[in-house]
């Protein structure tokens, strides 16, 4: 076990099913997924994938707080391959777990697994099991009377779980930039909800979405909340926008960067861990230089 809120499971593919020429649902079974919860409508939770000619994904022998540190001490050439996604939905009878993976051919293993995963496929994840477990970014405020939401095709499922579970007749607007026009799939909800799809075509990643957010009408007042999801890059940019130039809280803007142009989640994870170990190494320097201090004082005394 990985803490009090998360844990580890090994299901297996249940069946897949082609939501849109870009998405893949992915249904995975399993016993023990009946102690899997959501917490939120875009709850997130890691995804362990096997290398090709792998029957399941290599994990450490013991998988306990410290297994990060011990998946990382693992041949990156062996160990299981992390990602992370989105529950698009939890079911108990069976127990069965839904994640929608957006394909983009051979230039991720994420999506080669997918296109090519069968019924039997093993895969590992850590999902939580208990509803408060930091996994949630989609948390407005009570009292929010108006909703805008952004993302593109990675982070479509966690907002169709949004617009699903809104109040009836609160207003929203919401853009969806997707690479296909039958990317546009039903997104039933019983809010006030005007639903723009851009369809990317040969644009920048950033520019439908960020053009559309700068050119609509946000109105006035405290009750205003933004959730934004997609390419870091994009979603930077957005929050920016809305926070400099529209006047929105900070707080107000819950913000996730799902992938980033050009970089793998493995790249990110390596980034973040040497920009916490220079933070470390520094905080620690400091703390010397503090300590040392008093005592270089009174010598001089």
């Amino acid at each position: 076990m990985s803490d009090l809120t998360y844990d580890f499971f090994h299901p297996r593919v249940v069946r897949t099913h082609q939501l849109s020429p870009t998405l893949l649902r992915v249904v995975l079974g399993g016993a023990d997924l009946a102690r899997v919860v959501s917490g939120g409508h875009d709850q997130r939770f890691k995804l362990f994938l096997p290398h090709p000619g792998q029957s399941a994904p290599v994990l450490p022998d013991v998988l306990d707080s410290d297994w990060y540190g011990r998946w990382r001490a693992l041949d990156p050439a062996v160990r299981g391959i992390m990602r992370t996604y989105t529950i698009s939905g939890v079911r108990q009878d069976p127990p069965q777990v839904d994640v929608d993976f957006a394909l983009h051919g051979d230039l991720g293993p994420a999506s080669r697994w997918a296109a090519r995963a069968r019924p039997g496929d093993g895969v590992s994840i850590l999902a939580p099991v208990a509803e408060d477990n930091g996994g949630v970014e989609f948390q407005p405020p009570a009292g929010t009377g108006w909703v805008l939401l952004t993302a593109d095709e990675t982070a479509l499922p966690a907002l169709a779980n949004i617009l699903a579970a809104l109040p009836a007749g609160l207003p929203v607007r919401a853009f969806v930039e997707v690479g296909h026009p039958d990317d546009r799939v039903p997104l039933p909800t019983e809010a006030d909800a005007e639903i723009t799809w851009l369809v990317r075509g040969g644009h920048d990643r950033t520019a439908p979405l960020l053009d559309a957010v700068r050119a609509t009408r946000v109105p006035e007042g405290a009750a205003r909340y933004a959730w934004l999801a997609g390419e870091s890059g994009c979603v930077r940019a957005l929050r920016r926008h809305l926070v400099a130039e529209r006047g929105l809280d900070r707080k107000a803007v819950s913000f996730t960067g799902y992938w980033r142009q050009g970089r793998t989640e493995d790249d990110l994870l390596t980034a973040a861990i040497a920009a916490a170990e220079d933070e470390a190494t520094a905080e620690a320097k400091s703390e010397a230089s503090a300590e040392a201090q008093p005592a270089a004082v009174g010598a001089a005394g």
